[in-house]
């Protein structure tokens, strides 16, 4: 066997390896577009949480902010309307599920389930009819003092739990956090 024919071997494997490489690289940069173009742009990042100032809330008011194109309730209740949540026995729900994303998924629709704070001050909630989506009125609307779908008469609590109609959920409790004493963080 001559010298020659010894390293043909090798510069024949070296092309292989050389033009695999070449075609992984180009695999690579050809999908790596379609992979980063199903990330979230950069506006809808800055809509995944939002800061809001709670600090104009009084008791008995409700302030209602767009997150994710949706509006949030986000209301300071009265000493009467959690007194009225809490009074509520679980065997009078249509949905028993807190419906809460700070909690795990097995906690119960019990008032202290549905708030932010363990006084049951504040309750923050999707304000979006768990029937079609419409959006619920509130200040003490419909038949239990929470609030009322105009669209097919769902009727919620204090708690923004279900309680009459053909809604068959309670208004679901977003992920939720104070940072400090007047910012509520969403998201």
């Amino acid at each position: 066997m001559s010298h020659v024919e010894e390293h043909e071997g090798t510069r024949r494997d070296f092309l292989y390896y050389a033009t695999a490489g070449a075609g992984v690289v180009a695999t690579g940069a050809a999908v790596w577009p379609l992979v980063n173009q199903m990330n979230p742009s950069a506006d809808v990042q800055a809509l995944s949480s939002i800061r809001v100032d709670i600090s104009g809330v009084e008791p008995g008011t409700q302030l209602t902010v767009k997150w994710l194109g949706k509006p949030v309730f986000i209301r300071r209740r009265t000493p009467q309307e959690i007194e009225a949540g809490r009074a509520v026995a679980l065997s009078d729900l249509v949905d028993q599920g807190a419906e809460n994303a700070n909690l795990n998924g097995a906690a119960t629709a019990e008032d202290q389930n549905r708030t932010l704070d363990e006084a049951g001050e504040w309750l923050v909630m999707m304000g979006v009819c768990t029937h079609l989506g419409c959006v619920p009125i509130g200040n003490e609307s419909g038949d239990f003092g929470g609030w009322f779908c105009p669209c097919h008469g769902s009727h919620y609590d204090t708690a923004g739990r279900i309680r009459k109609g053909p809604a068959p959920r309670n208004l679901p409790v977003p992920v939720a956090v104070f940072d400090g004493e007047t910012t509520l963080v969403l998201g």
